[in-house]
């Protein structure tokens, strides 16, 4: 499991020439990258400050949106500006600890079947595995929340283990449904929408990732734990029926 690292380790980063940099987006945000490079090590330190905001907000802050290696605040240009926004959120991650910054761990189910799994045996194949081996690797690794992207409810997740690593497909597929879940590298998705994908698709989920809260509507946040529970095919179209996914 994913666990967010002590201050010691954040501090101990920026000293080693690890600092943040800050980058001024238009008139309204900034910009806090920690690195060019993504680890478990620099995410924790995205998230930690993100809740550190969160907990400490400075002022004329509007929303922050954290990323795999950065968070971009934005902020009311008629309240502050980004010099006095930089001074205010290096304060924050001085004082930034673990605290809080553990998320929430989620159950996702997926049904593994052969008419959701189209890409599961070019996957085994590919990684000199049988099916049965691909699916068991690929349940039995919890999966992290680095961030949202491309289309609504689009949540990127880390821990794909490296035996069933595969790269993206050369083109995308168009149609994909809903509720597929698409591995790439050491990536893992869910989709929420009927939409093209170069990743490989290996099962299909009944768990809505949409939902109907407007405070949250995603059933993630950045910082949570995912893992995958097998379902059969009766099991899914019980659960598919009564979330009515489209």
């Amino acid at each position: 499991m994913f666990h967010h690292k002590s201050l010691t380790l954040i501090n101990l980063i920026i000293m080693q020439n690890e600092k943040p940099k800050f980058k001024a987006i238009a008139d309204h945000a900034l910009l806090i990258t920690f690195s060019d490079v993504f680890s478990e090590a620099v995410h924790s330190q995205v998230v930690a400050l993100d809740n550190s905001i969160t907990l400490d907000p400075p002022q004329g802050l509007i929303e922050t949106v954290p990323a795999i290696v950065n968070l971009l605040v934005t902020f009311d240009p008629l309240i502050t500006d980004h010099l006095c926004l930089e001074k205010s959120i290096l304060n924050n991650i001085k004082n930034m600890t673990n605290n809080s910054s553990k998320g929430t761990e989620r159950i996702v189910h997926v049904c593994y079947e052969e008419g959701f799994s189209r890409d599961l045996e070019t996957v085994s194949k590919a990684c000199g595995l049988s099916k049965e081996a691909v699916i068991n690797a690929h349940l039995n690794e919890n999966y992290n929340v680095l961030m949202y992207g491309f289309s609504p409810g689009y949540a990127y997740l880390s821990g794909v283990p490296k035996d069933i690593q595969v790269p993206r497909k050369i083109s995308a597929v168009r149609d994909i449904d809903a509720g597929s879940v698409i591995i790439a590298g050491s990536q893992c998705l869910v989709t929420t929408l009927k939409m093209p994908t170069g990743w490989s698709i290996i099962g299909r989920s009944p768990t809505l990732i949409l939902t109907d809260d407007l405070e949250n509507p995603f059933l993630f946040n950045v910082g949570d734990t995912v893992n995958f529970k097998r379902i059969d095919l009766g099991t899914f179209e019980k659960m598919n029926k009564a979330s009515n996914y489209v």
